[in-house]
């Protein structure tokens, strides 16, 4: 409990109806009690009641600041004290406050739990501040693409004491001289704290389930301040965890924690936001979060499954590395070769598979793996299976979409593995224009064999697509 909660507690249960005896004089803030023992203070005043010999005094030279509760000898109530206290005041709620006393309130409830009794007081509190962000609004208008000053630079005279309407009233004492750039400057101190307490609200909102309402929230502080850390994350946040499947939200999502980082990049926010952007990003790619996690979930399982990936004996290669293969529809000798490896493969655990799901993403990391793609394709174009399997091996845990998926099947189908079917379900089902753009590339590289194979199995697997896709066009070029 910090002395400001306090001492705003204290202020409100104040003013209620007194609960002295009657004729009790009222204790104000400059009222002290005679010492009991000293002989120097003579007589009571008419109508006091008697000192008992348990009552204590503050010690001389104890003297407390300026605005402290009266000195009881009992220990400061506890947040659940005062909550309990607040609680049961009638009108609390309604009653007139300054900001700083609203804020207090809205603060204290907040942090104990009870965002929804938090947000009455937070908007007091705001109500208060209203004049002050209509009046920096409009200064900075006038200011163009000038830099507001600081407080400090416009020569306001605040300091940390300094309530927020008594700044307010110095800006618009700037503003009505003239004083366009102070005014400006000294509306936005008064503004700093209210920026707080909308953050606050805007989380108590999403905290009591109007998601909607915290992003206006989150919004005004923006407005006011477009790079307020806790603005700029929370804003973010909330887009991404209640508005997956809208994609203008999302990639709004990704923006925002990329200009969080831009801003705050040595907060310990920074790797949740990276982490956060990126995942925002794929789930536009991949058309929203439902069915980004749908291939999330199904490139875990890839990845768990027996897949031999590991450098053990190769089964033989399919017919376009000279090997020989099955019979597909239309009498074409397929890549298919007959046989089968049963070797055991190990299978990644949950612990490598997180590893893989942490690694940062820079963007060299990024051009290396396009790269090594890129190489896994020209091996598939010259049929080396085996050489284009070990570049697949390194980049599918790190970026299993479309276009690895289509390569690291070919590779499997080339060297006729057991698992080459499933794995090329998988990505015809998931980005069959990925699997197609494969066939471009096959043949770009010299291998239009590979690429009318390709193409064959393409349109037997997928023939919907094909018939969108005018697959046959390309078969018979």
């Amino acid at each position: 409990m910090t002395l400001s909660l306090a001492l705003a507690t204290a202020a409100l249960l104040a003013a209620e109806p007194s609960p002295l005896p009657s004729g009790h004089p009222p204790i104000g803030a400059g009222t002290q009690a005679p010492a009991a023992s000293s002989p120097n203070t003579g007589a009571l005043p008419e109508g006091h009641p008697t000192i008992g010999s348990g009552s204590t005094a503050p010690a001389s030279g104890g003297a407390v600041m300026e605005g402290h509760p009266p000195m009881t000898g009992r220990s400061p109530p506890t947040a659940e004290e005062l909550l309990k206290q607040l609680d049961g005041m009638q009108g609390l709620r309604e009653r007139e406050k300054t900001f700083e006393i609203a804020s207090s309130l809205g603060k204290l409830y907040y942090t104990n739990g009870r965002p929804a009794d938090a947000i009455p007081y937070f908007l007091q509190a705001e109500e208060r501040a209203k004049a002050a962000r209509e009046l920096f609004l409009a200064q900075r208008k006038k200011l163009g693409k000038a830099a507001v000053k600081s407080p400090a630079e416009a020569n306001c005279g605040f300091t940390a004491e300094t309530p927020v309407e008594q700044m307010a009233a110095t800006a618009a004492e700037r503003a009505k001289k003239g004083d366009t750039a102070g005014a400006a400057a000294c509306a936005r101190a008064a503004l700093e704290p209210v920026l707080e307490v909308e953050s606050m609200r805007a989380t108590a909102l999403f905290l009591s389930g109007d998601a909607d309402g915290s992003v206006k929230v989150y919004e005004r502080v923006l407005e006011v301040s477009p790079t307020y850390a806790d603005a700029l994350f929370g804003r973010s946040a909330v887009l991404y965890e209640t508005r997956g499947e809208d994609l203008k939200a999302l990639q709004s999502a990704r923006e925002g924690f990329d200009a969080f980082l831009a801003a705050h990049p040595d907060s310990t926010r920074a790797p949740l936001a990276r982490k956060l952007g990126r995942m925002a990003d794929e789930a536009v790619k991949a058309g929203g979060r439902q069915k980004w996690l749908a291939s999330r979930a199904e490139d875990r399982r890839i990845r768990a499954s027996s897949l031999n990936l590991s450098t053990g004996p190769m089964m033989a290669r399919g017919p376009m590395a000279g090997g020989g293969g099955q019979p597909m529809a239309g009498g074409q000798a397929g890549p298919m070769a007959g046989g089968g490896d049963n070797t055991a493969a190990p299978t990644l655990s949950q612990e490598t598979m997180q590893a893989m799901e942490n690694v940062e993403r820079t963007p060299e990391m990024e051009a290396q793996l396009t790269k090594t793609v890129e190489q896994g394709e020209a091996l598939l174009a010259t049929g080396r299976f085996d050489e284009a399997l070990a570049a697949y091996r390194q980049v599918m845990p790190l970026r299993p979409d479309g276009r690895v998926k289509a390569g690291l099947a070919w590779t499997l189908i080339g060297l006729g593995k057991p698992t080459a079917d499933r794995v090329w379900g998988v990505a015809v089902g998931t980005d069959p224009a990925a699997v197609d753009q494969l066939g471009e590339t096959l043949k770009a590289k010299g291998d239009l064999k590979g690429a009318k194979a390709l193409w064959t199995k393409l349109a037997a697997s997928a023939p919907d697509y094909a018939s969108r896709a005018s697959l046959q066009a390309k078969l018979d070029q």
